[in-house]
C-alpha cells in the first residue's frame, strides 16, 4: 500500500502554497503516496488551487493576514503549530511521514521560536533525545555538517573531536539505512587549504584528522580533511557519497550551485520521516508563477522511501 504522507504548505507569505498546489496537481505525486494536505483553506486559495484540492482544515491562525513577501510572526506561529500537529499525527500512526514546503526561520523566531530551527523544534515536540541532524541530498550526493544554524563567529569553538566524530558516524549510519553498503564519506577542512600544514590554523591537525582516523578504525570509510573549495569537485565526479562539512554555508553553497531547485533536506535521525525542499521561501518571486515543485516532489519521493523503510541510492534523483 502507498504510505500516507502529510503535506504542509509552509510559510503562507512565500512560494509554499504555490508549489504545494503544483505538487498536488501532478498525478505522479498521487501515484507515490496518499497525500493529506494539512492547513488553512485560505492559504491554499492563495496558491490558486482551492477548488480542486482536498484539505484537512487546520487553522491555528484563522485571522492571520496574507502578506506576500514578508516574514511575519503570525505566519511563523501558523508554521510552528502546523509542524507540531503533523508530527503528532505521524507519531500516532495516522500517517507515515511528513513533508513541508519552505518555511522562514525569521518568521518563526518572530513568534518566539527558542530553538535554532524547525528540526530541533520537532525533536522537542516529539520528546526525542537521540541523535539527529540535517542532511541535504542532491541526486546521489548527500551532505551533513558539524555545526548548523549558528553564527560563523561560533563555529570554530564548536569543532571538537567529539562533534566531528558524531557527524561522521551520523552520516555513515544514515547512508547505511538509505541502502549504501559502504558509504564513502569525505570530511571537509575548516580552514583555507586545509590549514596549509598549520600555517592557517591547526584544527585540521589537532581535531579533524584525528576524528577521521578514529572513524576509520571503527570501519567507517571516511577520508579527509580535504580543502572545502575542492572536496565538492571530487564528490560531484563520484569519488564520495557524502561530504561532512564544518559549517552551514560550506556545504549549502556548493549543493545549491550544483542543483538549486532540485535538492532535498532530510531531518535525519528523528523517529518519524521528515523531508522538505532544499530551497527557501523565495519572497521575491511570490505570485509570479516562477516557482516549480521539483524539489518538493523529490522530498516526497525520499520521504516515501523512508516511510517504506526501503530508501535506495539515488532516491532523490
Amino acid at each position: 500500500m502507498k504510505p500516507k504522507i502529510i503535506l504542509l504548505m509552509g510559510d503562507r507569505n512565500g512560494i509554499g502554497p504555490e508549489i504545494a498546489v503544483k505538487l498536488l496537481a501532478d498525478p505522479e505525486s498521487h501515484d507515490l503516496a496518499a497525500l493529506e494536505l494539512l492547513g488553512d483553506p485560505k492559504v491554499l486559495a492563495a496558491g490558486r488551487g482551492a477548488s480542486a484540492q482536498p484539505l484537512t482544515a487546520f487553522t491555528p491562525e484563522p485571522d492571520a493576514p496574507m502578506e506576500p513577501g514578508r516574514a511575519t510572526a503570525a505566519a511563523g506561529r501558523e508554521v510552528l503549530a502546523s509542524l507540531a500537529e503533523a508530527a503528532r499525527r505521524v507519531a500516532a500512526g495516522q500517517a507515515q511521514g511528513m513533508i513541508f514546503a519552505p518555511l522562514n526561520k525569521e518568521a518563526m523566531h518572530l513568534d518566539g521560536l527558542k530553538q535554532e530551527d524547525e528540526m530541533r523544534f520537532l525533536a522537542q515536540e516529539l520528546a526525542y533525545g537521540g541523535e539527529f541532524g540535517e542532511l541535504n541530498v542532491l541526486d546521489d550526493l548527500w551532505t551533513t555538517r558539524v555545526t548548523s544554524h549558528v553564527p560563523l563567529s561560533q563555529v570554530a569553538g564548536q569543532i571538537s573531536g567529539d562533534s566531528v566524530g558524531k557527524s561522521i558516524r551520523f552520516a555513515h549510519d544514515t547512508l547505511i539505512n538509505a541502502g549504501y553498503a559502504v558509504p564513502r564519506i569525505a570530511v571537509a577542512a575548516l580552514n583555507p587549504h586545509a590549514g596549509d600544514g598549520g600555517n592557517f590554523g591547526r584544527e585540521e591537525i589537532e581535531v579533524i584528522e584525528p576524528a577521521v582516523r578514529a572513524a576509520r578504525e571503527t570501519g567507517i570509510a571516511a577520508e579527509g580533511p580535504f580543502p572545502s573549495d575542492t572536496v565538492f569537485v571530487r564528490a560531484q565526479r563520484g569519488d564520495f557519497d557524502c561530504v561532512v562539512t564544518m559549517y552551514h554555508d560550506q556545504g549549502q553553497i556548493a549543493m545549491k550551485l550544483l542543483g538549486f531547485g532540485r535538492g532535498v533536506t532530510v531531518l535525519g535521525g528523528l523517529p518519524i520521516p521528515v523531508a522538505t525542499c532544499g530551497h527557501g521561501t523565495a519572497y521575491d518571486i511570490v505570485g509570479t508563477d516562477q516557482a516549480t515543485p521539483e524539489a518538493l516532489k523529490n522530498a516526497l519521493r525520499l520521504c516515501v522511501d523512508m516511510a517504506q523503510g526501503a530508501t535506495t541510492k539515488g532516491a532523490a534523483a
